[in-house]
């Protein structure tokens, strides 16, 4: 499998670098991932990357984005951080990833039965993870449909902060990244949020 180069990012629009995530996760579910040689990547990409993609998703072992889109060495930015949230070192790493390696799109990635997302439901308090659990709360509050039993043993309600945490990472990333917000309105990258069905491995792409 060819290792991206600058010319094929170059000659890839947002939307085709979107596509050719949608692609990838496609060969994942259906098993028929693409053979790599790893190491001749590895050594193709020494002198200079040109990945097409930044993935902000979580730390979760089993949420591996160049597995899950069936991306090789050099395809793509993997930041991860438990719940997928966004700080100023994610949004600089972003601004780097996009404004001055050129990728094309940014996927922020959320997963079905997220550890980060059922602590935040419970209010668990654990040293600096409750700083962190603590910026998934937004999420929390803004899911007012679910009335009763709102902790990390309803899967319908962590599911539906899943969704919604995705979403105001996305809002996040244009509000607090003067930068990204102003290569999105000129057509330069763009934003899109998903999750990650770990019992299929299949990513919905959130609207």
């Amino acid at each position: 499998m060819k290792t991206f180069t600058q010319e094929m990012q170059t000659n890839t629009t947002p939307q085709q670098a979107l596509e050719l995530l949608k692609e990838g996760n496609g060969r994942f579910v259906s098993g028929q991932a693409h053979k790599r040689d790893h190491m001749q990547q590895a050594s193709e990409t020494v002198s200079g990357q040109y990945p097409f993609a930044v993935v902000l998703s979580c730390i979760d072992s089993r949420a591996s984005a160049e597995i899950i889109f069936d991306q090789g060495i050099g395809d793509i930015f993997s930041v991860r951080i438990a719940g997928n949230i966004i700080n100023e070192d994610i949004l600089g790493s972003m601004e780097f990833g996009c404004k001055v390696a050129k990728s094309k799109v940014i996927l922020v990635l959320g997963h079905s039965h997220c550890g980060a997302v059922k602590g935040a439901c419970d209010n668990v308090e654990l040293g600096n993870l409750t700083t962190l659990l603590d910026k998934v709360q937004p999420a929390i509050a803004a899911e007012t449909s679910v009335k009763e039993n709102r902790t990390a043993s309803n899967s319908e309600f962590v599911a539906k902060v899943t969704d919604l945490n995705v979403k105001k990472a996305m809002s996040d990333i244009l509000e607090q990244s003067a930068v990204l917000k102003e290569m999105v309105d000129a057509g330069e990258c763009m934003i899109v949020g998903g999750v990650h069905d770990l019992a299929t491995g299949k990513v919905n792409f959130l609207q």
